[in-house]
């Protein structure tokens, strides 16, 4: 996918899957401590913004227990809860063994922590954003399905070169995504919920775009990785997400596109579809940060 943080070589101490000891017992008291603040203050202010599904999600996988969880106790809660383990790794890996993971119901997570709190930028996603952000939507069985459905189209996009234009899809999407929840947005992607001044920005801003789920036009979409995202896409549900995944011609897609340019962050296209809802009521300055 297009990051600037991929490791192209394992670091030592990698399996030959990319993954690495989380290594739990070298996080203080303090690190437990402010494990704990984060996920209360971030659930806190996350009401009436976050999906629901993401919000039941923090209780049904355990995340609302106290300090950071150790792999090798949470991951039986998480495997009968959602089906799917979490394993450890140094960083963002490259796309094929992250497909690979995805495809076997493994999700990756950093084994470091930022070390600031959850309102604190992290130039590469951290501990925090991979668990907090991601696993509470694995609760929801049409969610989880689709990442597995990722997963085995990133291994088929690996084969014949399309790893970027569908490494978007997931950018736009478990990242940066919104849904339509009844008459309101709602933010479900991983991106957006371990930041509480995006998610704000995305559903209160009249700054960024909001466009209607279009998979030509998501898969043409730049985005910046050191800003907030100037264009949103919009589901109607997770099982009009999955359906996508499961009933279009990915190969189709990507022959349409291929030759296409790429449209440049924060820019409109004729094929544009705005989604239009009224926002809700932007927080204080104070409030957003």
């Amino acid at each position: 996918m297009d990051t600037l943080h991929v490791h192209e070589a394992r670091k030592s101490g990698n399996a030959d899957d990319w993954t690495v000891s989380q290594d739990w017992q070298r996080f203080s008291d303090a690190d437990h401590e402010r494990w704990a603040e984060m996920v209360s203050s971030q659930t806190q202010a996350l009401q009436g913004l976050a999906s629901q599904a993401f919000l039941d999600g923090i209780g049904k996988v355990g995340l609302d227990n106290g300090g950071i969880p150790n792999f090798n106790t949470f991951n039986p809660q998480f495997r009968d809860v959602t089906g799917w383990e979490v394993v450890p790794v140094a960083g963002v890996i490259p796309n094929e063994p992250f497909f690979k993971m995805l495809s076997e119901r493994r999700f990756p997570v950093a084994n470091f922590l930022r070390s600031g709190g959850a309102k604190d930028y992290n130039d590469e996603p951290d501990m925090f954003h991979d668990v907090y952000g991601h696993l509470p939507m694995f609760a929801d069985p049409t969610f989880a399905e689709f990442m597995v459905a990722y997963g085995r189209a990133g291994l088929r996009a690996e084969r014949i070169g399309m790893s970027d234009w569908l490494g978007r899809l997931y950018l736009h999407t478990v990242e940066f995504g919104l849904v339509r929840e009844g008459e309101e947005l709602r933010a479900y992607g991983a991106g957006l919920l371990s930041s509480h001044a995006e998610t704000v920005h995305a559903l209160t801003s009249d700054k960024p775009r909001r466009l209607r789920f279009d998979l030509p036009r998501l898969m043409r979409t730049q985005w910046p990785f050191d800003t907030f995202q100037p264009t949103y896409f919009v589901i109607d549900s997770f099982d009009a997400l999955l359906e996508e995944m499961e009933t279009t011609s990915l190969r189709q897609v990507y022959d349409n596109v291929r030759d296409l340019p790429l449209i440049r962050i924060g820019a409109g296209d004729p094929s544009d579809k705005p989604y239009l809802a009224q926002l809700k009521p932007a927080l204080p300055e104070d409030q957003s940060a």
